[in-house]
């Protein structure tokens, strides 16, 4: 089973490249963010030509967020994130797919910081650990993956001095981060590849692609009951050199199929 997360940056600008992606690599479960479409502009009708049933969440000029999966309806569980009623951002939806609980976000920003919108970043980060912590206890396979908008250590980002007082790289969000992970849950693509740097994000200007000037902010974690069927991990970075390009890449996981539970002998 392979599962990716992809912030798109316009789901209709770039929905090209969305679909050649698609037709490419075959991803089974897909987490869209950044869909900058409302929820009547989201393309239905070509996702599905592409063989890919849908939900989503969509929010006009900004954010949004999908999960689309091959073949099938995902099974919509939830679609916003708990703690907040008076938050109307789309930043989150939650699906169950062939098994597997899917939960699809787009983490603030939170720049500048500090201020009202780090402020907001902080709370939502705090929100997203406690709905994680349920999933957990819950004990069901599930997948936390998105655009968290951080970068956990100084290995996922280039020149790290210069983000020094990023809201992407402040200690505290930093600190949310591994506290999240921290509850049981591993991040994928680290695991697979503990020594690489790997980068998810280049900025559009200074040439930061083809200098590799890059950040690790796309994350794909998985609890317990998934993370030992992690085989495979990496980033589609030639979908960022294309023309009208997301400022994103690709992530992706491979999941190896549950190993078959052994019946007791009848005593």
């Amino acid at each position: 089973m392979r599962i990716a997360t992809f912030n798109i940056n316009g789901v209709n600008g770039r929905l090209a490249n969305l679909l050649e992606w698609l037709g490419v690599t075959a991803p089974d479960v897909v987490c869209l963010q950044e869909l900058k479409a409302t929820q009547e502009a989201f393309p239905e009708e070509a996702v599905r030509d592409a063989g890919y049933g849908a939900i989503w969440q969509g929010q006009k000029s900004w954010n949004g967020v999908a999960i689309l999966a091959r073949g099938i309806e995902p099974i919509e569980t939830r679609r916003a994130l708990p703690g907040d009623p008076d938050d109307r951002q789309s930043r989150y939806i939650e699906a169950a797919v062939n098994g597997v609980l899917v939960g699809c976000l787009y983490l603030p920003n939170g720049n500048p910081a500090p201020g009202a919108k780090f402020d907001y970043k902080l709370r939502w980060f705090e929100r997203l650990r406690d709905h994680a912590k349920d999933l957990l206890d819950a004990e069901v396979p599930a997948v936390l993956a998105g655009d968290f908008n951080v970068m956990p250590t100084e290995q996922d980002v280039h020149a790290p001095e210069r983000w020094i007082d990023d809201a992407l790289f402040r200690p505290e969000v930093r600190e949310a981060f591994r506290e999240l992970v921290d509850q049981g849950w591993t991040d994928a693509v680290r695991k697979l590849h503990p020594n690489d740097r790997i980068y998810t994000f280049w900025r559009y200007y200074r040439n930061a692609f083809s200098r590799d000037a890059g950040l690790r902010i796309d994350h794909i974690l998985l609890s317990p009951e998934l993370a030992d069927r992690a085989v495979a991990a990496g980033v589609d970075r030639s979908v960022r050199g294309r023309d009208h390009a997301s400022d994103h890449a690709p992530v992706w996981i491979e999941l190896a199929e549950p190993k078959p539970r052994r019946r007791r002998r009848a005593g």
